[in-house]
């Protein structure tokens, strides 16, 4: 499949989330290929109070201010890592938040960054996402649209996308900004 080109990045953070589910996110590391169909995002728009560029432009914060499409990795809880992207563009703060991916290359892979643990399970929620896949802090500032190790491709057969609200949040909890493939069993929680 063909790496997504910024222009076909929807330009507006709700429909990029949509847009993103049932596309595949592609890492590319020493140990080979790793990929998987994204089955959940939440958007994070400009002026959300809950969202990591909440407080305007911040050296920890500034991926989120770059072009649409450049990866944000976050530490959150102090234990795990999570994967954004900017969602607008450039100097406007947003984030898609990618939740969860269905696996698909690299299986082997991933199951030895996360011994033990199911299928189903590898990469069900941002933080598991993140340790299946080997994403680390050096990616953040990484463009999906260039020629990287980081990408996203289009995948040969649409989802049917559902939406629900975002999950984990102690306020604003009511917007319906969670969108998941329907029927995905790889989901962090069902909508």
């Amino acid at each position: 499949m063909a790496r997504l080109t910024r222009r076909s990045l929807p330009a507006e953070t709700q429909a990029l989330a949509r847009f993103l589910i049932g596309k595949r996110l592609v890492y590319r590391t020493r140990a080979g290929r790793l990929s998987g169909r994204i089955v959940e995002t939440e958007a994070y728009p400009p002026g959300d109070p809950t969202g990591y560029a909440r407080p305007g432009l911040t050296t920890s914060n500034a991926p989120l201010f770059a072009v649409r499409g450049t990866a944000y990795v976050r530490m959150v809880y102090g234990t795990c890592l999570t994967l954004n992207l900017a969602a607008e563009a450039a100097d406007v703060g947003a984030a898609v938040l990618i939740r969860a991916v269905e696996p698909d290359e690299g299986v082997d892979v991933m199951e030895r960054h996360r011994p033990g643990v199911a299928l189903r399970d590898l990469a069900r929620g941002p933080g598991r996402l993140c340790a299946a896949l080997g994403i680390t802090r050096e990616l953040s500032g990484l463009d999906l649209c260039a020629d990287g190790p980081l990408w996203l491709e289009r995948m040969p057969h649409p989802a049917i996308v559902q939406v629900s609200t975002r999950i984990g949040l102690s306020r604003d909890m009511h917007r319906r900004l969670r969108f998941c493939e329907r029927g995905s069993r790889f989901l962090s929680v069902p909508p």
